[in-house]
C-alpha cells in the first residue's frame, strides 16, 4: 500500500467518524467542504430533505496567473457563501470539513463565513 492510498483512507475514516455525529436541517444546514487539487467546493445541505440549498466554488475566481487554491481565494469564497446564506435567511450552520485538517484554506473559509455573521 503506497502513501497516497493510506492518506486517502485515513481522511475517509475521519470523514465517516465525523459524519456519524453531524446532521443538517432546514434551519441549520450542513456546510460541506471539498478540496480538489485546484479548487474548493462548498455546499449547504439539508439532510432531512436530501437537498442542496446553496453551492459555490472557487472556479469563478479563476484568473491568469492566480492560483485558485490559495488562502485568499478561500477567504473570498467564504465571504460569498456567507452573503448568500444570509440572503436566504440562514443564520446558523453545522460545519463539515470532510476529514480535512482545520488549517490553511479550510480555516480561512470558515473564518470568512463567521465574519459575515453566521454562527457554527
Amino acid at each position: 500500500m503506497d502513501k497516497k492510498n493510506t492518506k486517502l483512507m485515513l481522511r475517509d475514516r475521519r470523514k465517516k467518524r465525523v459524519r456519524k455525529k453531524i446532521f443538517g436541517n432546514g434551519e441549520k444546514p450542513r456546510l460541506c467542504v471539498y478540496k480538489s487539487n485546484r479548487y474548493i467546493y462548498v455546499q449547504l445541505i439539508d439532510d432531512e430533505k436530501g437537498t442542496t440549498l446553496l453551492f459555490c466554488s472557487s472556479l469563478k475566481y479563476r484568473e491568469k496567473g492566480e492560483n485558485c487554491k490559495s488562502v485568499k481565494i478561500a477567504g473570498k469564497l467564504g465571504e460569498e457563501v456567507g452573503k448568500q446564506a444570509i440572503k436566504r435567511g440562514i443564520k446558523q450552520l453545522v460545519f463539515d470539513r470532510s476529514g480535512y485538517p482545520y488549517h490553511g484554506r479550510i480555516k480561512a473559509l470558515a473564518e470568512a463565513i463567521r465574519k459575515q455573521g453566521i454562527k457554527f
